[in-house]
């Protein structure tokens, strides 16, 4: 239960990458690119910036089993849902139909691919982990 709690309230770091990934994505690439090609640049480097917190994060907290990456998993994206279309629409004042446009893989949006990966990476963290940790003592038996 320590570390669901923990998973959760670290969610917030979460946001605050995205958050800043946003500013990045209004300040350097929005200027200099279409607004499509700025998302998908956007997307991609968010992406990759959640991925190194997350490895950072699993390494510093154990998940101990799949079943627990996949219960965080779940938090974490119902966290993220409830984040962008509350404060997407009762404070920003987004209608639903711009929240939902950012979801058309169709037309090049490629946001739905951040909660999918915030859904399914601490069970791949886990698992890679899991499978090092094995391969490591397995080869440490291997050399006494």
């Amino acid at each position: 239960m320590k570390t669901l709690l923990l998973y959760a309230a670290n969610w917030c770091a979460l946001l605050i990458i995205a958050i800043l990934n946003g500013a990045l994505r209004a300040k350097v690439f929005a200027p200099r690119m279409a607004d499509i090609r700025a998302h998908q640049l956007s997307t991609l480097v968010g992406l990759c910036l959640f991925s190194v917190y997350m490895w950072f994060l699993t390494g510093v907290t154990p998940i101990r089993s799949g079943r627990l990456a996949l219960l965080i998993g779940g938090i974490w994206l119902a966290m993220t849902i409830a984040f962008e279309f509350l404060f997407g629409h009762f404070i920003v004042g987004h209608s639903w139909r711009h929240l939902l446009h950012d979801y058309n893989l169709l037309a090049g949006r490629l946001w739905v691919l951040v909660p999918v990966w915030t859904a399914v990476a601490p069970y791949v963290f886990y698992r890679v982990r899991s499978s090092k940790g094995r391969h490591g003592r397995c080869c440490q038996h291997r050399l006494k």
